[in-house]
């Protein structure tokens, strides 16, 4: 895996965790057994972020903060928050 895509991927207790950019918008979505979740942002940084079911669901909620946005993306997942891997390039989403 080149350095690029280990900045953009993460795993952790059978979640994995990737970060895109497309369609406008920093994307990080969650993958594990028990179902998807995604946390949206604006590609220029400073919108709320959104939480979806997927990355095309429709938008559950919209948080300020990125810790409260991890935590209902925990919720979705049925996990801890603390149980979420965040790749190098989704560290500084939120406001």
């Amino acid at each position: 895996m080149a350095d690029s895509e280990q900045a953009n991927e993460a795993s952790a207790d059978g979640i994995t965790a990737r970060y895109t950019e497309r369609d406008g918008e920093r994307l990080l979505t969650f993958e594990s057994a028990t179902g998807t979740a995604a946390v949206a942002q604006n590609v220029e940084g400073y919108a709320m972020l959104k939480v979806r079911p997927s990355a095309d669901g429709d938008e559950l909620e919209r948080y300020y903060g990125f810790d409260m946005a991890l935590d209902h993306a925990a919720e979705l997942l049925g996990v801890s928050p603390t149980d979420l891997p965040v790749p190098d390039a989704a560290a500084d989403m939120g406001m």
